[in-house]
């Protein structure tokens, strides 16, 4: 029986990287697999990990409709669906994330992130922590700068951890003015970004 699996982890955990090395060892056996983004760090059209792997997916945009995606698979004959950055989709899309598994038979795996950079749950993410057949956390979590386990995505902006700003940030944000560094709980709520902060 087909179900819809959400896992998820912290920036820089390998969600992405998984949802790509998932993908690539499905279609190495047969042809019924497609990959969506609901926006990644690239372009658009492509699903890219930082330890430098990427191939081509449809891009969904967050709160569209996902209709006319959903009939080219079911046009295609697809029979699994590989998702990365999930958290951005809205609860509707979720919802027709879960009718495709329910009513079409079509496995869904979606992976993203569960909390933003104000320790807020996505939408998405919480529907799908509510209607998901399984959840799962990547058990490769990153670290804090201190070695303790990372729990928090901090935007950091001009080199001082945001505590206001919209939820969705899109595009590759791993350097410069506005970035984002896993922290323990401590030193986000601390703001502090390394030894020489404290």
């Amino acid at each position: 029986m087909a179900e819809l699996t959400f896992t998820y982890g912290t920036m820089a955990s390998g969600k992405s990287t998984l949802a790509l090395q998932l993908c690539w060892q499905l279609r190495e056996g047969r042809s019924d697999v497609a990959l969506w983004t609901f926006g990644d760090r690239s372009a658009d059209g492509m699903v890219t990990s930082r330890i430098g792997i990427e191939a081509q997916a449809e891009a969904v945009a967050p709160d569209s409709d996902v209709g006319p995606h959903v009939r080219r698979l079911l046009d295609d004959k697809v029979n699994i669906l590989v998702i990365d950055e999930v958290q951005f989709a809205s609860v509707a899309q979720v919802d027709a994330l879960a009718r495709l598994v329910d009513d079409h038979g079509v496995e869904v795996h979606a992976f993203g992130l569960s909390a933003d950079f104000l320790l807020n749950i996505f939408p998405g993410s919480a529907r799908l922590f509510a209607i998901a057949d399984w959840a799962h956390e990547l058990p490769l979590t990153s670290s804090c700068w201190c070695g303790r386990r990372g729990r928090c995505n901090a935007r950091v902006v001009d080199g001082v951890v945001a505590r206001h700003g919209d939820q969705f940030f899109f595009g590759d944000v791993s350097k410069g003015v506005v970035h984002y560094q896993v922290l323990c709980r401590t030193h986000y709520r601390l703001g502090q970004l390394s030894a020489l902060d404290e």
